[in-house]
């Protein structure tokens, strides 16, 4: 057995509308798919990243890794939301060990949170701090990337796994892990992008300069606010809303009312996307996005992509994260990769995560 193959781990993205799970296979021929599949949630299953129905949720993964024959119990996971902060900070140069010590009081006036109801953790960056200052700022300041998830959203989703029997190896979040996609996805990463990922209920913004993430944001908008308003407008179901929303019914009457439904939804994700930008030029006003990358099962909603493009003026385009695994056709259908690929981008960005890595 490989060292590879030893600390391999399953990557598991639990969405508040589906669990993902992917597998990764290391060889000298590079990365292989190895395993992906998808189960859908009940509604309210899981609310903004917190687990409303523990054994439903357990349930779902425990028959998604039976169907898809996993013998691996390691697994990764991520949390995102209002759970998670995550901050790029410079402070006073101090070696690691010191910076073990007094990174709570550091991270004390960044954190919205009570410090003791949170885990920290913390990468040391290659240093650019102060890169508009003169070259003494710069020595005696150091970049950190500080990232704290409140323990009660840490402790259930632990809570969770060992109730499917399954290992709990690391604790991503989620823009880091869709970050990790991403450059696997593509030949160079380098330069200034944003990365937006847009699920069921939640659309998260990850703004990176060459590798380093320099600004995220997280907002409660998503999929299903279409669906409440198809629920409401025509008296539907959730499930029934589910499928106008994604074009598998149809409604005999109010295509205008439905399509004025899909506009406005829209119209505030990318009003949204666009605060946020404009947030991020005011603040780095030297860094200009130069692409935004989607992901997420929402970010095909018609219309979306095109408007968001005509409205920043900026090119937009699909993360692909199985574009540069290796994938047997016997075993996956290309066209369904494809169709799931932005679904996807999470899950395999998790599986790429090896023990003991940073």
């Amino acid at each position: 057995m490989s060292v590879a193959k030893k600390n391999q781990l399953i990557g598991l993205d639990i969405g508040s509308n589906s669990i993902k799970l992917v597998e990764i296979d290391s060889s000298k021929k590079g990365l292989i798919l190895k395993n992906f599949g998808i189960i859908s949630l009940p509604q309210n299953a899981i609310v903004e990243g917190s687990i409303k129905e523990m054994e439903i949720v357990a349930s779902a993964i425990r028959t998604l890794k039976k169907n898809l024959k996993i013998k691996n119990n390691n697994v990764v996971t991520a949390i995102s939301g209002y759970s998670v902060i995550i901050k790029k900070i410079s402070i006073g140069k101090r070696d690691e060990s010191e910076l073990e010590k007094t990174i709570q009081e550091e991270a004390e006036q960044y954190i919205p949170f009570d410090i003791n109801d949170v885990n920290l953790d913390f990468e040391i960056l290659a240093n650019e701090a102060a890169s508009a200052g003169n070259e003494k700022e710069k020595s005696d300041l150091m970049d950190i990337m500080l990232v704290a998830a409140k323990k009660d959203i840490v402790e259930d989703y632990v809570s969770l796994m060992q109730l499917t029997g399954l290992n709990p190896v690391i604790m991503d979040v989620d823009a880091f892990a869709l970050q990790n996609a991403f450059e696997i996805s593509i030949d160079n990463a380098a330069g200034c992008y944003a990365i937006v990922n847009i699920g069921a209920e939640e659309l998260g913004i990850n703004a990176i300069k060459n590798g380093v993430s320099i600004f995220t944001r997280d907002s409660s908008y998503g999929g299903y606010q279409i669906n409440e308003a198809i629920m409401s407008k025509f008296g539907v179901s959730y499930e029934e809303a589910e499928k106008i929303k994604l074009g598998i019914s149809k409604v005999s009457k109010g295509a205008e009312a439905l399509e004025e439904i899909f506009t406005t939804t829209i119209s505030g994700w990318v009003n949204e996307i666009k605060r946020a930008l404009d947030f991020l030029s005011t603040t780095y006003p030297d860094e200009n996005i130069s692409k935004i990358y989607m992901s997420g099962g929402s970010c095909r909603i018609p219309g979306f992509q095109k408007y968001l493009e005509a409205e920043t003026e900026t090119p937009v385009a699909e993360i692909n994260p199985f574009a540069n695994l290796q994938i047997n056709e016997k075993y996956f259908d290309p066209k369904y990769l494809s169709y799931m690929a932005p679904q996807a981008a999470v899950a395999v960005g998790l599986a790429l995560r090896t023990v003991g890595d940073k």
